[in-house]
């Protein structure tokens, strides 16, 4: 089965690097210089240690159900949105993942957690539920969201 993976858009967090840290953090953000390998939602990549990145709360999973959800996320400067069929990004493959599969109501329908060198498998088991209308993939220990699978 094909599936995309995609990470966040870079937009609506590009502008927030030229603010102030006072500024950031009536926001809800702080800045950070990376210590270890940050996770960038966006391109789904890791910032090195030494990289600028912006710890920011976001909303993830914008439903109208008990599901909605939001989280600590780690964004960097310039990064391009990860998009890519049939392929697992490497930030992906070196963690330990949940998988979360919704309905098109927003519901949990399954979910399952796996090392993210069997990723592919969990991803095509739980879309062989046909209730599952998208997946979520978060950092199994920390909980945090780190991107979307739909069918391609």
């Amino acid at each position: 089965m094909s599936f995309r993976i995609t990470g966040l858009p870079a937009e609506p967090f590009a502008g927030l690097f030229d603010l102030s840290d006072d500024a950031l953090r009536a926001r809800g953000a702080v800045r950070r210089i990376a210590e270890h390998n940050a996770p960038c939602r966006v391109s789904l990549t890791d910032a090195q240690p030494g990289d600028e990145v912006l710890l920011v709360n976001y909303e993830h999973h914008p439903v109208d159900s008990p599901y909605r959800m939001r989280f600590a996320i780690y964004v960097r400067r310039g990064e391009e949105q990860y998009d890519a069929i049939d392929r697992i990004p490497e930030q992906l493959r070196t963690r330990m993942l949940a998988v979360r599969a919704f309905d098109a109501n927003g519901m949990m329908a399954a979910w399952e957690v796996v090392d993210g060198q069997q990723v592919e498998d969990v991803i095509e088991r739980l879309f062989r539920n046909a209730d599952a209308a998208y997946l979520h993939v978060h950092y199994a220990a920390p909980g945090c969201y780190a991107a979307r699978v739909d069918r391609a």
